[in-house]
């Protein structure tokens, strides 16, 4: 759906504790989460607006926003408090 948020708190539900502990003792997880928001705002931004942008570079930031997201996940599941 466009315009979908996808902040972390929304995609993992079951992980809001570890995600706010992360974020605060994890520099890591912190500067990839930091660039995931980064990345989703400025996409539900790209879609909302419906600015033109070249395809490539669209599916480009959504992408990289899947890598993290699923990086994001790993940190979640092995460091789970």
């Amino acid at each position: 759906m466009l315009g979908e948020n996808h902040a972390l708190v929304y995609e993992f539900p079951d992980f809001v504790h570890q995600i706010k502990h992360l974020k605060v003792n994890n520099t890591a997880f912190a500067t990839m989460a930091s660039r995931y928001h980064e990345l989703d705002n400025k996409i539900r931004a790209l879609e909302s607006t419906k600015v033109p942008t070249a395809d490539e570079h669209f599916l480009a930031l959504k992408l990289e926003r899947l890598n993290l997201k699923d990086k994001l996940y790993q940190y979640l599941v092995h460091d789970a408090i």
